[in-house]
């Protein structure tokens, strides 16, 4: 009998270097890619962090998306919108630095040319960035021009003689010139991380800052205030966990040295404020729940805290707003702008031009050094954070920078109400069970919550004591609950007699709608 040919049941060696090689080359691309991104990373902490490549597309890809994709991003990640869209251009960089190791040859430069149109996208992100000059290309064009050379480098490599020992020595150059440009690539990119929050100085500043002594405080937090329920809403967000919904996706580095704020357009005197004039005047302190308009019903885009800062109404009168002026144009550093309605910061509530959370300086990615704080009105048309700017204008001669995209102009909070224990699907024990949850109507106040099981009568829940009509009220109601999955709903009526709408909106474009309710499970 004759023995089975060894080719019939061993691969051939050769068969797999086309395949390698193809993988090698896609290595290249992405190496390649790397280098641009470190190199640029580390340029920019000499141009600005805005002119980094990867942020700086990053950022202007968040600019020039429709609404209807940032609510989409929004209401699909949450406050993790930002890693994933970090994530997403990881991905799409890494396919096109692929496509472009795979394509490159000696004789055509394929691969450098998707190389070099990447940085031209680079390169417009970055000199478009707001107070951004010609100086904001250089990371990339540096970047992008080394990343060329590694790529041609690489794949020259694997463009050499065929196997034997010649090829050997190629492959060993090509794993020794891949790894040392990984290698930089990772420690530009590391280190211009690290010199850019560095040579900001913002961290230095913020430790420095001393909250401004407040003689008028907010008022104590009464007993029963915060229900202290396993799993409910706490009455005060502590600042890790308050939720933050915004366009930036590097925190603007602002100092207090640095900190201006310019009031202009439609006033009697223009004034440009400094940090030591601000903190010249007499602060206040209040509490005051802020919400997201992107909050779903029974979402989690709510947060309340206690705030420290300078009557806006007051700043406003000293500058003198014309008749005719019915918006307050608010610009963030970073080019974000807010529209809010003046007659809503002038009638008296706790507009703030806030310094401090929750007993400490403003975190970075709250607004640091100085934001706003508008009791009554989502934070798209009223909470701009590390705001320089002020331009008194007219709703009918300007647009925000929501609003251009057809979001409300005014943007009141509606009354709302969510149930926050039990857990949407978590299984309980049969007899009395503890319903409890939070109500808000900012500015209005909460009258009364209601809850209902399987469309039954609505029940009266009960409230815990009011701090103020600028915070949110939380409430419980016990059931006698039966074995079952059951559905439990709620909903609230705010003081001016408003009761929570059961019709569902979206959030966009002034807030949603609809009662919120939840399954449980009863053993």
């Amino acid at each position: 009998m004759r023995a089975p040919s060894s080719t019939s049941t061993e691969e051939d060696p050769t068969a797999r270097k086309p395949a390698r090689r193809l993988i090698a080359r896609a290595v290249s691309g992405v190496i390649a890619a790397g280098v641009v991104l470190g190199v640029g990373e580390l340029l920019s902490a000499l141009t600005g962090p805005e002119s980094s490549p990867f942020f700086a597309v990053g950022s202007t890809t968040v600019d020039r998306s429709p609404a209807w994709a940032r609510e989409f991003a929004i209401s699909t990640f949450g406050t993790g919108d930002k890693p994933a869209l970090f994530v997403g251009m990881s991905v799409l960089i890494a396919v096109f630095a692929a496509i472009a190791g795979i394509v490159e040859r000696p004789t055509r430069p394929y691969g450098s040319t998707i190389l070099a149109a990447l940085g031209l996208v680079g390169v417009y992100a970055a000199i478009t960035r707001p107070g951004a000059g010609w100086g904001a290309a250089v990371p990339t064009v540096v970047g992008v021009a080394l990343g060329i050379v590694v790529l041609r480098q690489l794949t020259s490599q694997l463009d050499g003689p065929p196997p034997g020992r010649d090829g050997d020595t190629g492959r060993r150059r090509f794993l020794v010139l891949a790894t040392l440009a990984a290698a930089v690539a990772a420690a530009a990119g590391v280190a211009g991380r690290q010199m850019n929050q560095r040579l900001s100085g913002v961290l230095d500043s913020r430790r420095r800052v001393r909250i401004p002594p407040v003689a008028d405080r907010a008022a104590p937090i009464p007993p029963g205030v915060d229900l202290e329920v396993p799993g409910a809403t706490s009455f005060i967000t502590p600042n890790p966990i308050f939720y933050r919904i915004d366009t930036a996706l590097q925190v603007p580095r602002l100092t207090t040295a640095d900190w201006r704020l310019r009031i202009h357009g439609m006033v009697d005197r223009e004034v440009t404020l400094t940090w030591d004039e601000l903190l010249r005047r007499p602060p206040i302190e209040r509490a005051i729940t802020l919400t997201c308009v992107s909050n779903e019903v029974g979402g989690d885009l709510a947060g309340n805290a206690t705030w420290i800062g300078y009557p806006i109404a007051e700043l406003l009168d000293e500058v003198g707003v014309r008749g005719d002026a019915d918006m307050l144009l608010s610009t963030s550093v970073d080019g974000f702008t807010v529209g809010t309605p003046v007659e809503v910061l002038r009638d008296g509530r706790d507009a703030l031009l806030a310094v401090a959370m929750n007993g400490e300086p403003l975190p970075l990615e709250h607004g640091f050094p100085v934001r706003q704080v508008v009791p009554g009105l989502y934070g798209y048309v009223s909470a701009t954070k590390w705001v320089v700017d002020w331009e008194l204008t007219r709703f009918d001669r300007a647009q925000a920078y929501w609003t251009k995209r057809g979001w409300g102009a005014r943007g009141p909070i509606k009354t709302a109400s969510r149930i926050d224990v039990p857990a949407a699907f978590a299984p309980v024990s049969e007899g009395p069970v503890l319903i409890a949850g939070t109500a808000w109507a900012q500015h209005r106040g909460i009258e009364r919550v209601e809850v209902r099981v399987d469309e039954g009568p609505w029940q009266p829940a009960t409230l815990t004591p009011e701090y103020s009509l600028d915070t949110w009220r939380q409430w419980t109601w016990q059931w006698d609950a039966p074995a079952g999955v059951h559905t439990v709903q709620v909903r609230a009526t705010d003081l001016d007699g408003n009761v929570q709408t059961e019709e569902r909106t979206p959030p966009i474009p002034d807030g949603a709608t609809g009662w919120h309710s939840r399954t449980i499970t009863v053993r």
